[in-house]
């Protein structure tokens, strides 16, 4: 079983998530809605977990392939659906560039694994209604 503890930390909406590991994320809502930019909105955590969560897999898988990562960095975008309560990622892009020598086929099919069979987060987002798209490049 998963643990995580929030307190309430910054104004009235700021809060400190902290997981058995000590671990602390910081949340807060909008300055629209009241918040006071103390941390990151929960929706964007969730596109930021769509790229943690990938991007391990696609590490994982290249390095089986003996494939050398030099930098690897993520773009993800999502939008929101509009006039809804509450109001889920009607869409998602992860863009994933990678650097350094590796087989453009072996990116793209460690990217391909990671979105539609091992990461966890792109199925709940997909089960949600998410329409998730990704693209590879590599230099």
């Amino acid at each position: 079983m998963i643990e995580i503890n929030m307190q309430r930390v910054s104004g009235d909406f700021g809060f400190e998530a902290k997981d058995a590991n000590g671990h602390i994320v910081h949340m807060d809502s909008s300055d629209e809605s009241g918040g006071q930019n103390f941390g990151v909105r929960p929706m964007q955590m969730l596109l930021m977990g769509l790229g943690g969560c990938s991007a391990i897999d696609v590490v994982m898988i290249l390095k089986k392939q003996r494939q050398t990562v030099e930098d690897f960095s993520i773009k993800v975008t999502g939008e929101r659906e509009a006039g809804k309560e509450p109001s889920l990622w009607a869409n998602a892009k992860i863009t994933f560039f990678l650097k350094g020598d590796i087989d453009k086929e072996k990116a793209y099919r460690a990217c391909e694994l990671s979105m539609n069979k091992y990461c966890s987060v792109a199925e709940t987002l997909r089960k949600s209604g998410t329409d998730l798209t990704w693209e590879v490049v590599v230099s």
